[in-house]
């Protein structure tokens, strides 16, 4: 046996001797033809790229057509990554094979995530790329024939030129300056406008500033893939926070001076719970009279707001990142102030922060932070640590700190588990709470149900189940001997996959998608509330919080105080709703403050503790 293992050991290595012997005179042999190989395999990998991307030929011919300029300057940007590639590594068959698996890579994520959530790739979503575990249970993943034909194509290309063996021979001098001039231009399209805007111009490249994902993606349907990610990586760059020129403590305190209410005293010190349930995705389709949705699937959403009150805030995104949202609730600042970052808790300073847990810890509340999913995913559990919540509460198929049964509906944890959890805080807790709950059950994919190609009623039957754990939630708040004031809200519409889906029935675009930005939200109340305080228009997200502190009469500093005072004079601050609303400087400047600068403005956390947390 051991013999015929040795001879088995002998003749592979004998094959790939004299392959490699082979493919030594094959780089000398067929000169011509490993240059042609070369030359144009920056033109087939971008093609390839755009056709995978595109799944049909047809489309991709269109856009070749149609916009040849773009076209060429995708082939240069591929020319110069391939360029590099070769006078870094000298073999070609390696250069071919690492840039082929990039732009497939890219091509084939850019065709789920698309397929998915009707969403384009932008390179700041690789940010997301630990999460690969989580994301690939929100995808629409299908392997097609095309799919395979495509990376069969690629894959003969690269096996040709290993086989064919072509070299890149220059000394090393100009392999350094090869290398130099191909860094120089792509570094310089990413952090240089004035390098980059005529360059841009040249090659007739949309520009368009993208204030929404429609207008994202109209951009997209302009650039196609390739120039689509350089342009939008420059403008992300642009986008860059940066510390604001006027930022000191003396420019602080003059945007936090102003005059506060000194006799808030919680309506004679009675302290309620104040619940923040954030529901994933749910969103009311009723809007649209096209789509004759039955009032049956919120009827416990319609009996919630007429027992208490029901309103409409504005939302700082659609269809994904849901973390703009939450960072909004959890902070009562705008996402528009850090630039819209599509993770706004990767800006944050690393230190305690000053979130509004924060205000209801000093005015001796217990607090918890509850989210059915993966405690990593965001990197929630290192970064929510920071946020001032006495107890963080995750549940997932192989982590769970829940104290209740957890249940699934379809893919992820139902409601009613979490509206369990929180009852159960709440009747084992002698303080009252602050719990801000963000849901997972009515997330994608939504192709569970009777009909798996009917993602909008499967979606529709999920929000009904949901409405019904809800009514069941507050039914049982009736009977607790407790005041508890909720405030429900959906964190976005859903995602709804791209050229099939109900936004695409309903023609939606960048002129008309304001309306997917409109949140219905109700707040209900066990006790005789006080909702006339509730602004009677919509509102941004953030300013829920400083709703909800109005309702129960909480005590106000003047931080507190000047964000109620933003609400007057700019109830909505948002990008993606209305970019025709001018910045508001000291909005901007107050939030650089509290998460990212030094806290200078009013703040519940002691300052021995800020400075601590700093210097760690």
């Amino acid at each position: 046996m051991k013999d015929k293992f040795i001879s088995l050991k002998n003749s592979f290595s004998a094959g790939i001797k004299r392959l490699n012997n082979k493919r030594e005179l094959n780089t000398e042999k067929f000169k011509h033809l490993n240059l042609w190989l070369l030359l144009l395999f920056p033109l087939f990998i971008c093609c390839m790229a755009e056709i995978n991307q595109g799944k049909y030929i047809s489309s991709f011919l269109n856009f070749v057509y149609d916009r040849p300029s773009v076209m060429l300057f995708n082939i240069i940007i591929a020319s110069i990554i391939f360029l590099f590639l070769l006078a870094l590594l000298r073999k070609g068959w390696i250069a071919v094979t690492i840039e082929s698996f990039i732009y497939m890579a890219l091509s084939t994520t850019e065709l789920f995530k698309y397929g998915t959530n009707g969403n384009h790739l932008i390179l700041s979503d690789m940010k997301l790329f630990r999460s690969v575990k989580s994301l690939t249970s929100f995808a629409y993943i299908k392997i097609t024939p095309q799919l395979i034909l495509y990376f069969a194509i690629v894959i003969a290309y690269i096996l040709a030129v290993f086989y064919f063996n072509p070299k890149f021979r220059l000394s090393p001098v100009k392999r350094i300056a090869s290398v130099t001039a191909c860094i120089l231009p792509c570094v310089g399209l990413v952090i240089s406008p004035k390098f980059a805007s005529p360059i841009y111009s040249l090659f007739n490249l949309d520009t368009t500033s993208a204030t929404n994902a429609f207008l994202l993606n109209e951009k997209f349907e302009s650039n196609s893939l390739m120039a689509f990610l350089v342009e939008t990586a420059s403008e992300s760059f642009s986008n860059r926070l940066t510390e604001p020129e006027e930022y000191d403590e003396e420019v602080i305190d003059d945007i936090v001076d102003v005059a506060v209410e000194e006799e808030m005293n919680f309506n004679g010190g009675v302290k309620p719970n104040v619940i923040v349930i954030m529901s994933e995705a749910f969103a009311d389709f009723r809007v649209f009279d096209e789509l004759n949705v039955d009032d049956k699937h919120y009827a416990g959403f319609d009996k919630a707001s007429e027992e208490g009150y029901g309103g409409v805030a504005i939302t700082p995104t659609y269809a994904s990142f849901t973390v703009r949202s939450e960072f909004e609730l959890l902070f009562g600042l705008p996402v528009r102030s850090l630039n819209d970052p599509n993770m706004p808790q990767r800006e944050l300073a690393e230190r305690e922060q000053p979130a509004l847990a924060q205000y209801y810890n000093s005015w001796g509340y217990e607090t918890a932070y509850i989210h059915p999913f993966q405690n990593t995913f965001y990197s929630r559990n290192r970064i929510y640590e920071q946020f001032g919540f006495d107890q963080l509460l995750f549940a997932h198929q192989d982590y769970s700190n829940f104290t209740v049964p957890v249940e699934y509906y379809g893919t992820y944890i139902e409601d009613a588990t979490v509206y369990n959890q929180i009852n159960k805080l709440i009747t084992e807790t002698d303080e009252p709470m602050y719990i801000h709950t963000t849901t997972m059950q009515n997330h994608q994919p939504y192709d569970q149900g009777e009909d798996p190609t009917d993602e909008f009623g499967n979606y529709l039957s999920w929000i009904q189940h949901s409405n019904e754990s809800m009514t069941v939630f507050l039914d049982s708040l009736k009977q607790l001997d407790e005041p508890t004031l909720v405030f429900f809200v959906g964190d976005h519409f859903p995602s709804l996959r791209g050229d099939t889906g109900v936004y695409s029935q309903l023609d939606i675009s960048s002129e008309n998608c304001s309306v997917l930005y409109e949140q219905k939200y109700f707040i209900w109340s066990n006790y005789d509330a006080d909702f006339s305080v509730i602004p009677e228009k919509p509102v941004s997200f953030f300013y829920m919080p400083y709703v909800l502190m109005d309702i129960i009469d909480a005590p106000r500093d003047e931080f507190i105080q000047t964000m109620m005072n933003y609400m007057e004079t700019t109830p909505i601050y948002s990008t993606s709703y209305d970019c025709t609303v001018p910045r508001n400087e000291e909005l901007d400047v107050l939030t650089y403050d509290r998460v990212i600068g030094d806290v200078m403005s009013p703040c519940p956390i002691p300052d021995e503790i800020l400075e601590t947390s700093s210097d760690n």
